[in-house]
């Protein structure tokens, strides 16, 4: 059977059947191919919620447990004060029965200081009483010393005359004699009367001095007394009023002893609820993460087959600058200005003092050298490309657009949005576009600005090749319309 020849117009009815399908499948894939990157749009933005009910319920969680915890630790602690509270009212009821025998003590001591004093009262009037006669006896003294002297003056007028009579005055003479010499012994008698008065009277004195001094003492002890037992007697009331007060102190921490034991199966009902939910969170965001992959790859196929695709151009440029990167690694290390060593090490130095931490490798200074001037340029192709950078397989990114590359300052939410260099991005889209090798990979995720802030976000990435070696990715970020 011959084959028509094109021109021949039973040939072009039969491929127009063909043609139609081939549009209709391109249609097809078109659609997918949306379809795909819509869906992957929508469970990107519920990931992130989903990850945001999880940090928020990973919160509550952690706040439930340490209420828990404090729960606990609250019921031993109120364990510990009952005990001590027990404790210090059996103290405080020793006290008081203490006091109260101090208060007794010193009812009696009181007591005893007031006979004293009345003692000391009434030895003094005594004394006085004493001196008083004292004195009469020194006054009757004194006139038996007088009545001694006249005597005795009498006596020796009385020899006198006697010598002047001879012997009729002899008898006379001796009576005289005897009478001077009683007025001697009545004088000498009167001295010793005297001199002892004098002695007791002296003595006197002193006792009474040193009676009104223990009269003064008693009084004192006796004031004194007065405010021990006004102290005494206030300390047994505040003592009094302590053990009052600790016993209900006793009843009010048992109080709150058994409400906490109330709420605490309260506590773990809840913290199992929140471990469940946080649980399920993540498994649903699992499970939202492998259909974003899957919508992804449903993008990527789409576009193998021929779909049409509105990043297609955008696709082509960042394959155009991996190549490009990677044929600037393979000269640099052929002219040897990088080892391949130090190109593929990945030891990171964290920078001091810097949040976010960012790092260096070895070939920081390197890219930093090489990169912008392929880099910049692009930002400038298309308004949609937020911003271009190659990271290595670890999500390392050393050397990003100059406007993501200040210098760090105190505010950690604006470091988070302006120095966005030298920082090793591992969440899934930054390892994701590091380690894929397939011609291309477009992603969509939720860009962290800080302070809470996400923009939804594009991905392109292609792999960079160095000698053979897959080395990194080149990414873009493109801004969703």
């Amino acid at each position: 059977m011959a084959v028509p020849a094109p021109s021949d117009p039973s040939a072009q009815s039969a491929e127009k059947p063909f043609v139609e399908r081939r549009r209709a499948s391109r249609e097809g894939l078109k659609k997918l191919n949306s379809l795909a990157e819509q869906t992957g749009q929508s469970i990107v933005n519920l990931s992130g919620n989903l990850q945001q009910i999880d940090a928020d319920a990973s919160a509550q969680l952690t706040i439930v447990e340490g209420l828990a915890d404090q729960a606990q630790s609250l019921t031993q602690t109120t364990h510990v004060m009952t005990d001590g509270l027990g404790e210090v009212t059996r103290a405080n009821a020793n006290a008081m029965e203490t006091v109260d025998g101090s208060v007794e003590t010193l009812k009696r001591s009181a007591e005893c200081s007031k006979d004293v004093a009345t003692w000391v009262g009434d030895l003094d009037g005594a004394l006085g009483a004493v001196e008083s006669t004292l004195a009469e006896v020194n006054r009757a003294n004194l006139k038996i010393s007088e009545i001694a002297k006249q005597v005795n003056i009498l006596a020796v007028n009385a020899r006198i005359e006697a010598a002047r009579a001879g012997d009729a005055g002899r008898g006379f003479a001796v009576v005289a004699e005897a009478i001077n010499l009683l007025s001697k012994q009545t004088s000498d008698a009167a001295s010793d009367v005297r001199t002892s008065t004098q002695t007791l009277q002296v003595s006197i004195g002193d006792l009474r001095k040193d009676a009104n001094g223990m009269s003064d003492s008693a009084n004192e002890v006796l004031e004194g007394s007065a405010h021990v037992d006004k102290a005494l007697v206030q300390i047994n009331e505040d003592v009094r009023a302590a053990v009052q007060g600790a016993e209900g102190l006793t009843d009010t921490v048992q109080n709150v002893a058994d409400a906490v034991e109330h709420f605490a199966p309260a506590f773990e009902t809840l913290t199992r609820a929140l471990k469940a939910t946080a649980a399920g969170v993540r498994s649903a965001n699992t499970r939202a993460e492998e259909i974003v992959d899957i919508s992804e790859n449903a993008v990527q196929v789409s576009v193998e087959l021929g779909a049409d695709n509105a990043d297609a151009a955008l696709i082509e440029l960042v394959q155009d600058r991996a190549t490009m990167i990677g044929d600037l690694f393979d000269k640099a290390i052929a002219s040897g200005k990088i080892s391949t060593q130090a190109l593929f090490d990945s030891t990171y130095s964290p920078i001091p003092n810097t949040v976010p931490q960012q790092v260096m490798a070895r070939f920081t200074r390197f890219t930093d050298s090489v990169l912008p001037a392929v880099q910049e340029p692009v930002l400038t192709l298309d308004p949609r490309i937020v911003f271009c950078a190659a990271v290595d397989k670890n999500g390392y990114l050393p050397t990003h657009n100059r406007k993501f590359s200040a210098p760090q300052s105190s505010d950690e939410v604006w470091n988070a949005a302006h120095c966005r260099n030298r920082r090793i991005f591992d969440d899934r889209v930054g390892l994701k576009s590091g380690q894929n090798t397939a011609p291309f990979l477009m992603q969509t995720y939720r860009r962290d600005m800080g302070g809470g802030q996400f923009v939804l976000m594009k991905d392109i990435s292609a792999p960079i090749m160095v000698q053979g070696r897959h080395w990194g990715g080149f990414r873009m970020g493109v801004a969703q319309k």
